[in-house]
């Protein structure tokens, strides 16, 4: 190639047209509509995904509405949740609301009594001291209690309310005899201090009978949340009456007691409205009569306002009249130990028939499947006794056939209804091991 043609081609070159840039990448967006809220989603050039409000046709009430169910409500409420969650949720603000207005009622007569003149914010700063310091004490007496409240953490929760009233009571009256001022305020802050630690104790399992998706954490959290706001409705209430119609001795004796009055209301109804799904001998009991009567089993919601609050050891005749858990050498003499267990040597029960009840002691492994099974036949065998009229033949062997044949349709619906049959919840039951 000569030099000519050399300069040609570069001159060629140089009149092309510069190369056409990249295509600028396209923005991936898209808007979502649900409900009447309208948001734009775009995912941004480092990879970001923004979300922005585009319209929103709700009226104000309902905005309103809906951000508080998201702040004090679980996700996804209320199919996130078991039945009676509302319920509960409203009548534990109400409880709140009345105990911390009463707790500053309370505090500003302790002070009096003890020769000070408080403001009703002093009275409030000085109410948290005490029972944070009474907390510990509570700790080591109920220490040993724990699984009496797991198995009946409804009974519990209201005698910690109980409590919690008994010692803001004696604190209200502690104006009326100063020279007790030490004995007075030491008992009553002792008795909040056991409440608090039985009303804690039993929180996690009264909680979880709601949980319906593994939300137990949300639950908990959403729990407090209305918890804390009612406290500090209550409080602001508190100071109110403290400075009108309860700055006086006279004033605090009237609306003390109504205020205790609702507040037992409040946590009793919260109770009743609790679908506990754990096995316990009273709950145990009531499934085992009602299948018995009427052919079906009761769902948790079923037979949570049949609960008995006030007596949970009471015995039910429907269901073979089964007293659990009594010590082993009071239920058998040991002459007759290895005649009883040989009655059903397979299974994790020992059932002993008396006059007047039957007694069931479990084996120290035993499940809720093993008590369900023990609680049958003692059921079982309660009803043909009465049928025969022959006290003297043990309807043992024949109850015992009879569980057999309908206790695995019997466990499978059980399970279905969203019992939980993995444990039995006796509380501080004996039981035994061979």
């Amino acid at each position: 190639m000569n030099l000519s043609e050399l300069l040609k081609m570069l001159q060629k070159k140089s009149n092309d047209p510069p190369p056409a840039p990249p295509p600028a990448p396209v923005p991936v967006y898209w808007v979502e509509t649900s409900d009447s809220v309208s948001h734009h989603f775009q995912f941004e050039p480092d990879g970001q995904l923004s979300v922005k409000l585009v319209d929103d046709a709700r009226p104000a009430s309902r905005r309103v509405v809906e951000s508080f169910l998201n702040k004090f409500f679980p996700s996804g409420y209320p199919y996130s949740v078991n039945e009676g969650y509302l319920r509960y949720t409203q009548f534990r603000a109400l409880q709140h609301f009345s105990s911390a207005t009463l707790s500053v009622l309370s505090t500003q007569s302790l002070l009096f009594a003890a020769g000070l003149r408080p403001t009703p914010a002093q009275a409030t700063a000085v109410s948290w001291i005490l029972k944070d310091g009474m907390q510990h004490v509570g700790k080591l007496i109920c220490s040993n209690l724990g699984a009496r409240m797991d198995s009946e953490p409804k009974c519990w929760r209201i005698l910690a309310d109980v409590l919690y009233d008994f010692g803001t009571g004696l604190e209200v009256l502690s104006p009326l005899c100063p020279h007790l001022f030490l004995e007075m305020a030491g008992l009553g802050n002792f008795a909040k201090g056991m409440a608090v630690v039985a009303a804690r104790a039993t929180r996690l399992p009264i909680y979880s009978s709601f949980a319906k998706e593994g939300n137990l954490s949300d639950l908990f959290a959403k729990g407090e949340a209305i918890s804390t706001l009612f406290n500090v409705l209550g409080i602001g209430a508190g100071i109110q009456l403290a400075s009108t119609v309860c700055s006086s001795v006279q004033g605090k004796l009237v609306v003390g007691p109504l205020l205790s009055v609702f507040h037992i209301y409040c946590v009793t109804e919260e109770m009743r409205a609790t679908p506990v799904n754990t096995l316990n001998p009273q709950r145990t009991a009531m499934i085992v009569a009602d299948f018995l009567k009427r052919g079906r089993i009761p769902s948790p919601a079923d037979l949570r306002y049949q609960e008995d609050l006030l007596f949970p050891g009471r015995l039910i005749e429907e269901a073979g009249s089964v007293k659990v858990g009594r010590l082993l050498h009071k239920v058998v003499k040991p002459s007759q130990l290895h005649q009883v267990i040989e009655k059903f040597p397979e299974e994790k029960f020992i059932l002993n028939r008396g006059t007047k009840w039957t007694d069931m002691i479990l084996e120290r492994n035993a499940t809720g499947e093993d008590a369900l099974r023990g609680w049958l036949v003692a059921a079982y065998a309660a009803e043909i006794e009465k049928t025969l009229h022959k006290p003297s033949i043990d309807p043992l062997e024949e109850a015992y056939e009879r569980m057999a044949d309908v206790f695995s349709p019997f466990l499978s619906e059980l399970q279905a209804k969203g019992w939980h049959t993995d444990r039995f919840l006796d509380g501080t039951g004996c039981r035994f091991a061979l």
